[in-house]
């Protein structure tokens, strides 16, 4: 176990009865824990020299954009957000999903992307995969191409990875743990 994994903490029974939330906060109050995450995160969107081989990085909400937004910077790229239903101004792309344990829509800005655009997707967890199905689906849905995606962590048991891989069919995923 890496030094920052020690940082994320297990809260039972959040946000309902059965589910054990992974609470990040003390990750990102531990600014080298937080800049070793960002830097290997960041590393999905470059090159075997270094260089950076993306246009963007989208971020998903909510967690999502705490740790997509210093990665773009990092990169020297864009920041887009992915929102939840009904939190974007102007015109949208939207894609429902199911969660493990409840129903969502996000959704983009029709114009985030410029047509070809390649992609970073990051997000902080990956679990039954269906918030980083629906932002590839959004990202190609503005004729941008998704190269890679990157988490925080990948929760093993619940078999996200495999319940999207027609999804991210030639995209590569990396989780940074997995529990």
């Amino acid at each position: 176990m890496t030094s920052w994994q020690s940082l994320i903490r297990d809260v039972p029974d959040f946000p309902k009865p059965g589910v054990v939330f992974k609470d990040i906060t003390p990750l990102l109050a531990d600014p080298a824990a937080f800049g070793d995450v960002v830097t290997a995160l960041a590393a999905s969107g470059r090159d075997e020299f270094g260089a950076t081989r993306v246009d963007a990085v989208a971020g998903i909400e909510a967690r999502g954009f705490i740790l997509a937004a210093p990665v773009a910077l990092a990169l020297g790229v864009g920041f887009v957000p992915v929102r939840k239903e009904g939190k974007l101004p102007a015109a949208t792309h939207a894609v429902s999903f199911t969660l493990e344990y409840a129903e969502a829509t996000v959704e983009v800005h029709q114009d985030a992307f410029a047509p070809g655009a390649r992609v970073l997707v990051v997000d902080d967890v990956l679990a039954t995969g269906g918030t980083v199905a629906a932002t590839v689906e959004l990202v190609r849905a503005c004729g941008a191409d998704v190269t890679a995606v990157a988490v925080l962590m990948e929760l093993g048991f619940l078999g996200g990875r495999e319940q999207i891989a027609a999804a991210l069919d030639g995209i590569s995923l990396t989780a940074l743990s997995r529990v």
